[in-house]
């Protein structure tokens, strides 16, 4: 017997015949034996029109209120998804992240979890109940319903694996796992068996869309192991109850991992925009002066490049952020320009970064150089670099994304079995 936490996404849950299909696998596992908590998210598209019903009430509305609003759709999730269950004759429970309790801090629409008990659950499954949890909701100290952000659903199930000292988190969506690359780019892309948490977390924040990067970073903290599956395969297919290696990707400590690949996926993101700032005195506290004023004002800044003039007086300071936030980063800087004392700032958009990721990296020199070579005989510009031990960042003109992400899928050998 195990404990066994299981998540489903919007796709998943999209009508009632999904949401039956989600019931047989939760079913799978209760027959098992196992211990079973659910974590649910709202039915694909409801969060979306409930945010737009918010904005359409007041342009300018209270967040306590929109958390009130739009938490409303997982509830919705969970009383069907326990309707179905005990109509199988499974003995199921719905409840909401205010009754576990998930408590939160008070950044309402975005708030962070601060602490689960996990023995409000611990005691449902001694009574052999399935426990069905509403996803990216809490409660936060001032008493009222607080959301996680978008896919905060991931980061519930996670935090309740950890608090209930699960052997498994099973995050169901509408992929059967984590791939060297966008299948939709690159057909040759392979399904990987398993993935460090390290290496999970840069693709998540670099651009992969399975999991949310504060589900992985607490999966990380709290080492719980967490397989990406598919919930549209058959719940009854043979391997689908598989204890200990269930279908899909697992993402676990990097010791879990024997064979480790130099390069283990390619990464993108688009919309990226370059910020480039001309002649900016080199002084102390110039590089705080500029990005302390961007990050107050929620605008994330990546990628920075810095220049220093040869007599060493000036700088050209370059980073990008999101296209969508380039004039809100305009406005600030504009604000800051006697401060700073920059010469111009120009922007350009449509970027795009691709990132090269792999723990093998750490032990392996000419990573970089193999990229960098692969791309230049494509005749892909190079606009900018980061890298870190375990990543290589390059930003890029937008329309080259496709040919540089295959281009470096192949060069590292992620399309060979």
């Amino acid at each position: 017997m195990a404990r066994i936490v299981m998540k489903f996404g919007g796709t998943s849950v999209a009508d009632i015949a999904r949401i039956r299909n989600v019931a047989r696998h939760v079913k799978r596992e209760v027959d098992a034996g196992h211990e079973v908590a659910v974590v649910v998210s709202a039915m694909a598209g409801k969060t979306n029109e409930l945010v737009q019903w918010t904005r359409e009430a007041s342009p300018m509305h209270d967040a306590r209120e929109y958390d009130a609003v739009v938490a409303s759709g997982e509830q919705v999730t969970a009383g069907l998804l326990a309707i179905t269950l005990q109509n199988m004759g499974v003995h199921a429970r719905s409840w909401q992240g205010w009754q576990i309790p998930i408590k939160t801090d008070n950044a309402h629409g975005a708030a962070r979890i601060l602490d689960i008990d996990g023995a409000f659950l611990i005691k449902r499954f001694g009574e052999g109940q399935v426990a069905v949890v509403a996803g990216f909701q809490g409660i936060g100290p001032d008493n009222r319903i607080a959301t996680l952000g978008r896919g905060g659903s991931d980061t519930s199930a996670v935090a309740i694996a950890a608090a209930v000292k699960a052997d498994r988190c099973d995050i169901y969506t509408d992929v059967d796992g984590v791939y060297t690359t966008d299948p939709r780019i690159e057909p040759k892309a392979r399904r990987l068996a398993k993935i460090s948490f390290e290496e999970m977390l840069e693709m998540a924040s670099l651009g992969a869309k399975v999991l949310q990067v504060r589900s992985v970073e607490l999966a990380m903290v709290h080492r719980v192991r967490t397989f990406v599956r598919s919930s549209f395969d058959d719940p009854d297919a043979p391997g689908m109850g598989d204890l200990l290696n269930p279908p899909g990707t697992l993402i676990c400590d990097e010791e879990e991992i024997v064979e480790q690949q130099v390069v283990t996926g390619i990464a993108y993101a688009k919309d990226e925009a370059q910020i480039s700032l001309r002649r900016v005195g080199d002084r102390p506290g110039v590089a705080a002066g500029i990005f302390g004023p961007l990050a107050e004002a929620n605008i994330n800044v990546d990628m920075i490049v810095q220049n220093i003039s040869e007599d060493g007086k000036f700088t050209d300071m370059t980073f990008t952020v999101p296209s969508g936030d380039v004039d809100k980063a305009l406005a600030v800087l504009e604000r800051l320009k006697t401060t700073i004392g920059y010469d111009v700032v120009q922007s350009e958009a449509g970027m795009s970064k691709v990132s090269v990721i792999g723990i093998g990296m750490r032990s392996h020199a000419g990573v970089a150089a193999t990229a960098f070579k692969a791309l230049a005989d494509k005749s892909i510009n190079i606009r900018a670099i980061t890298t870190s031990e375990i990543k290589i960042s390059i930003l890029i003109d937008g329309p080259y994304t496709e040919l540089a992400v295959r281009t470096l899928h192949s060069i590292y050998g992620l399309d060979k079995q």
